[in-house]
């Protein structure tokens, strides 16, 4: 044993604390890598080094797992009907198999895309960070996407044995590889606060006893989702989102079945709109739909449209915004392109499709306009692609499209758009804050007068003035929308129909009008608008690439924003639905007591 000094026995003891010290700051700097991701990482870098005699060996493994904390509650005439809380994750596991130019997606008979159908072979994923379990599962849906993957690549290379390639366009994109990890947060809201504000404002309708049905929901979560592939990318973005949907039915004399819906949306529950304000849209809604069911029906009607307000955003948003996208027609569709609806913009790259003055951004990096916060912004999307500010419009000539990593004619890589699940191996690219703009924009009480200006010098008895548009649709079963899209005639997707409509008359005075819809009114459509406003209004919603965003419709969505000014478009036709209506309640609406 050695003798220690005094001195020494003094400073070894403070030397060992200063040591600790820095080991606890190391720690706190270096913080234990998350259980998902060094999962997700052991088990590609095994799964990647897969070799099965006579069989092929991926070339591109990605995991991509959802997360959120979510609670949900609704209400109908000051009664709560459901209130839930729960924790999900969703793993989806891509495998290709062969190389960038030819693999098992862009196939229609490859079953899931030929991409895996993993998202389906096990109920639930692990809760629980437990390193073991995730490995076990992650396994398990990588040996079922491989099985998929090696069987679709097979039928893909059978089935265009004696069919011309699309071209020369490869299968896949190549990326860089991005490392952006940023925490997820806990959704934090007073259940019980909401859920009586949820009832109160669902009480409102009982005022209205004209409605048929009426209810209010709100929906908070908060997560975001996680991405690492085999070409080194590692993501987790932070994904929240909070909204507030009241909707209401009446039903006119001929029973005519009329509908409306508000939303209001935030990125956190501090972030919603004071009580005030759900309150009063809540009551303008009740309001408008019983208006509409005392309306008398619209007529057929060609000529100038004016799109004031809200209007003007969500056409936008539809009209635009869901032909920005380019989809691919996968191989061996047998001439139907696998149900693939084709973009209205496609191949009208550097052509004119908005009047000279207008200008289009979509930009998921601005988090705030005027103070207001974006709904549509993120940082990476779902591929693992940074975002960055894209102009598609200039000077009204179409200079860009919303793409992900499935190359299409005439692009080969991504710009980040890719939002939501797709197809055939592909994502759907979606906008994010989209800002449309004019250079010569007039007052909302200028574009009024020019309409009534036009409806004069051509000899009109009214001209068609729309606040609102049924987007996104609160159609409430699938035969309404059945008959939606049967109605809707003329060249190009479908758009919604007009909620708020109103005849203007030559001498200013206004009608309430209802049960029309649209002609031939489509993405060409925009080049023959005659003015904008100087006004732009902020349109959040979500969107989940069905038709005319049907709430409800699908079990993704994704967050999005249009910025934009009221428009007077030139030659529209409105025409009446023309349907079978259903009967009338046999007997009255009981008394409400409250």
């Amino acid at each position: 044993m050695v003798n220690k000094s005094p001195a020494l026995r003094v400073w070894l003891p403070l030397l060992a604390a200063a040591c600790l010290a820095s080991l606890v700051a190391l720690s706190a700097q270096t913080p234990a890598p998350d259980p998902v991701i060094r999962a997700m990482h052991d088990e590609l870098e095994r799964d990647r080094k897969i070799t099965v005699a006579n069989l092929e060996a991926p070339y591109f493994i990605e995991y991509v797992m959802d997360e959120a904390d979510s609670y949900s509650v609704s209400a109908s005439l000051g009664g709560l009907v459901s209130k839930r809380r729960e924790r999900f994750r969703q793993p989806e596991v891509h495998v290709r198999v062969g190389d960038y130019k030819f693999d098992n997606t862009n196939f229609a008979g490859g079953g899931f895309g030929g991409f895996g159908g993993s998202r389906y072979d096990l109920e639930r994923f692990p809760l629980e960070n437990s390193y073991p379990v995730l490995r076990r599962y992650l396994w398990l849906e990588t040996d079922s996407a491989y099985k998929s993957a090696v069987e679709a690549i097979s039928r893909k290379r059978a089935a265009l044995r004696n069919l011309s390639q699309n071209g020369d366009l490869n299968d896949f994109a190549h990326a860089e590889p991005v490392h952006s990890v940023h925490p997820f947060h806990a959704l934090e809201l007073d259940e019980n606060a909401w859920a009586d504000k949820v009832r109160s404002l669902s009480a409102v309708f009982a005022d209205y006893p004209a409605l048929k049905n009426s209810s209010v929901e709100l929906e908070a979560s908060a997560g975001g989702y996680v991405v690492v592939n085999s070409e080194g990318t590692e993501v987790r973005e932070p994904e929240n989102v909070v909204y507030l949907r009241a909707r209401a039915i009446a039903q006119a004399a001929d029973g005519t079945t009329l509908r409306d819906s508000v939303s209001f949306h935030a990125l956190d529950p501090m972030r919603m709109p004071p009580d005030a304000e759900m309150r009063r849209g809540v009551t303008e809604l009740a309001q408008n739909v019983v208006a509409l069911a005392k309306a008398p029906m619209g007529d057929d009607y060609n000529g100038p449209v004016l799109f004031e307000g809200l209007a003007g955003a969500q056409v936008f948003a539809e009209v635009l915004g869901h032909n920005l996208s380019l989809t691919r027609r996968p191989a061996g569709g047998g001439g139907r392109g696998g149900n693939v609806e084709p973009s209205e913009l496609d191949g009208r790259l550097g052509a004119r499709v908005l009047p000279d003055s207008f200008s289009v951004v979509d930009d998921p990096t601005q988090t705030e306009w005027r103070g207001r916060p974006l709904f549509g912004s993120y940082g990476v999307d779902r591929e693992g692609v940074p975002a960055k500010p894209l102009q598609l419009v200039q000077k009204g000539v179409l200079k860009g499209y919303l793409l992900t990593r499935q190359p299409v004619k005439g692009f080969e890589g991504s710009n980040g758009r890719a939002r939501m699940p797709g197809n055939f191996g592909a994502s759907t690219a979606a906008i994010s804050n989209l800002f449309v703009s004019s250079s010569e924009g007039v007052a909302p009480a200028d574009l009024k007068k020019q309409l009534i200006d036009l409806i004069q010098t051509r000899n009109k008895p009214y001209g068609i003035l729309v606040r609102k548009m049924d987007f996104p649709s609160s159609a409430s079963t699938n035969e309404e929308l059945r008959r939606l899209l049967q109605g809707s005639q003329g060249g190009g997707r479908p758009v919604s129909i007009p909620i708020l409509a109103y005849k203007v008359y030559p001498d200013g005075h206004e009608e309430l009008v209802r049960g029309l819809r649209f002609r031939g009114f489509n993405a060409r459509s925009l080049k023959d608008i005659l003015a904008a406003g100087n006004d732009s209004t902020v349109f959040d919603f979500t969107d989940n690439g069905a038709p005319f965003a049907l709430i409800g419709a699908s079990s993704y969505f994704t967050e999005a924003c249009v910025v934009a000014p009221s428009i007077l478009i030139d030659d529209l036709e409105l025409h009446p639905m023309e349907e079978e209506q259903p009967k009338l309640p046999v007997v009255p609406a009981p008394e409400l007591i409250r």
